[in-house]
């Protein structure tokens, strides 16, 4: 049996549990999940790697630093045995405490270099990992930028809040203290297994054999917390997803009495996610104290069989001072060790979904090798294009169309018939599956961004407004515009008056999606945005749908002015402002049944005519 071709998935949450192949057998399924979540792995190392990259000097010389600081804590035990074995002695027989002080300045001299490199290494570590997390933000958010619409159509903000915050934090706890905590944990279980041969070999080998119980306890953990993490990562993501998702539409919510129903679901994730963490803190309920009993264990075994070398003369007091002193600092790492690896493990998964964002592939991408375009003239051009959002089921099939420079035209037509499909071709928020869709003769994939944005401006019903004053919000396509240009754009739209009349006209804070504007004044706002970029090419979807009647009159009255001499295309359902075109396209399941001036089509009593008689009884 062959595999299907895999489902569209987002392949930023994407883990070996998540793929679905619909058509492969079950023992096929598992095979190809292990390997793409090994792919996953793989593909988080080589992100994290080529973060580090840069610093790797630098990740030299905290590893030396490391290395110092453990020396260091090496010395101490050592030093006390010399001072308990050679320095007390001399004491007790009346002799002078020139070696005790002697070791006391090398145990002053150890601390020292232990404490100036802890300092050293904390401070440049921490500046090192706020660095790489910088660099990781502006990738992600770069990427999030330059995705194109069908990627953010389908990927909730939920998810993308989710990458910026809980996942940076898995991130940062790694990078603040996972690493640091393992190489101090591996060198000092190596030193510390040198200088207990080195102490006793009998008593030396009898530790170790009780490293072959502490591997096994390891080995057993870490394949438990590796199922866990990534559930937890997965169940995190969820909750904020829910959580952001009920806030955005928390006006949906109330509307409609959904919060019992939003808080059931909010509630489980919860649960579920309360949960896993619970099986997590069971798993470190039974290694944290195994390793404890284990290194309590050997320390007592330790303890009677050197005492009984002591007791014999084959050992001194101050060696078996030192050796227990020593298995303190050989059982301790262990938890270091398994805390890094759950570290690891939820940074991994983290790393993941980064990474999936990242290798994202852009629909609608960058073009290679641009055509200058700094001065467009505005004609539009549709040439055997086909378009479809899902395979085999047409939006557009061979639409061809040519709109020349600085002509209005109006596409009207039932829900679905293609209209707003063509003004984000327009926009290239999407490129045509098949066929060409150009901007004065120039393939708009050959169009470099810069140019296109400066070329063709989408004013939506959607009347997107930010946090920020009334000057920032129609200054946004055009940052460096002045006062004087501001004002000249909310004049030729009518916006001024109402602006005027706020408390701190346009300096006025419209406060989040400008929540102390009504529907009208933002689409206002949106329009002398618009009429500040000054685009060549203007396209209108349903733009004049949140205005009132008076106001939506001041608009038409602006339109006049600002379509002059500039290309638009309008999308709307209101008679008023189709009548202001200067050509109708009548769509109908992507084709263009009519073309032709208002007056023409009405004339004609086809579709247009059907259109305009619902509109003139729907005013009556």
């Amino acid at each position: 049996m062959t595999a299907q071709k895999e489902p569209a998935v987002d392949r930023s949450d994407e883990t070996a549990r998540d793929l679905e192949w619909r058509g492969v057998a079950a023992e096929q399924r598992e095979s190809l999940s292990e390997r793409a979540g090994l792919e996953l792995v793989a593909r988080s190392k080589g992100l994290l790697a080529d973060l580090l990259r840069p610093y790797t000097w630098s990740l030299v010389i905290l590893v030396v630093a490391v290395v110092l600081e453990n020396l260091a804590r090496l010395a101490s035990p050592f030093l006390v045995q010399r001072g308990i074995d050679f320095g007390v002695p001399p004491l007790l027989a009346g002799g002078p405490p020139t070696v005790l002080l002697e070791i006391v300045v090398a145990m002053v001299v150890a601390v020292s270099v232990q404490t100036v490199t802890r300092v050293f290494f904390l401070r440049s570590s921490g500046r090192i990992g706020q660095d790489v997390l910088l660099e990781l933000r502006r990738r992600v958010f770069r990427k999030f930028l330059r995705l194109d619409v069908a990627f953010h159509d389908s990927y909730t903000s939920g998810r993308a809040v989710s990458r910026l915050t809980s996942d940076m934090d898995a991130i940062a706890e790694l990078l603040a203290g996972g690493f640091d905590g393992l190489v101090n944990a591996v060198l000092s279980i190596i030193g510390v297994s040198i200088m207990l041969m080195l102490l006793d070999w009998r008593l030396g080998l009898m530790c170790l054999g009780s490293m072959v119980v502490v591997m096994l306890l390891l080995r057993w953990f870490r394949s438990e917390s590796a199922k866990n993490y990534r559930s937890v990562r997965e169940a995190s993501a969820m909750v904020i997803v829910q959580f952001v998702e009920t806030m955005t539409g928390i006006k949906a919510v109330q509307a409609y009495r959904r919060e019992p129903r939003n808080q059931e679901l909010f509630t489980d994730l919860s649960d579920r996610f309360r949960g896993i963490n619970v099986r997590t803190f069971r798993l470190f309920a039974v290694f944290q104290p195994g390793i404890k009993i284990i290194g309590n264990t050997t320390i007592g075994i330790v303890l009677l069989v050197g005492g009984m070398y002591v007791l014999d003369g084959s050992m001194t007091v101050g060696v078996l001072a030192a050796f227990l002193l020593y298995l303190r600092q050989f059982f301790e790492p262990m938890q270091d060790i398994s805390q890094f690896y759950n570290t690891f493990q939820s940074a991994i998964s983290a790393l993941e979904k980064l990474s999936g964002v990242l290798e994202q592939e852009e629909a609608v991408p960058a073009a290679v090798d641009p055509v200058p375009l700094p001065q467009a003239r505005g004609a539009l051009d549709f040439d055997h294009v086909d378009f479809s959002y899902v395979d085999g089921v047409d939006v557009l099939p061979g639409l061809d169309l040519h709109v020349p420079a600085g002509q209005t035209i109006a596409l009207v037509g039932t829900t679905g018939a293609g209209k707003t499909t063509i003004a984000k071709l327009v926009a290239r928020f999407y490129d045509p599956s098949a066929g060409v869709v150009s901007l004065d003769g120039i393939d708009l994939r050959r169009v470099a961004d810069d140019d296109l944005r400066r070329a063709v401006t989408m004013v939506t019903q959607e009347n997107v407004v930010f946090a920020g004053t009334v000057a920032d919000n129609i200054a946004f396509g055009k940052p460096d515009a002045t006062r004087e240009e501001i004002v000249a754009a909310a004049r030729v739209v009518g916006a001024d008056t109402f602006i005027e009349a706020m408390p701190d006209a346009y300096d006025t804070d419209v406060a989040k999606r400008g929540g102390r504007l009504s529907a009208g004044q933002r689409q206002l706002v949106v329009f002398a945005r618009a009429v500040l970029a000054d685009p060549r090419v203007l396209i209108l979807d349903e733009a004049t749908s949140s205005l009132d009647i008076p106001s939506e009159r001041a608009v038409q009255r602006a339109l006049q002015t600002l379509l002059a001499d500039r290309t638009a295309v309008i999308i709307a359902h209101r008679l008023s402002t189709v009548e202001i075109a200067d050509r109708v396209l009548v769509l109908e399941r992507g084709r263009i049944v009519e073309d032709g001036t208002p007056a023409e089509l009405l004339a004609r009593g086809g579709h247009y005519a059907s259109l305009h008689t619902s509109w003139v009884a729907s005013l009556a």
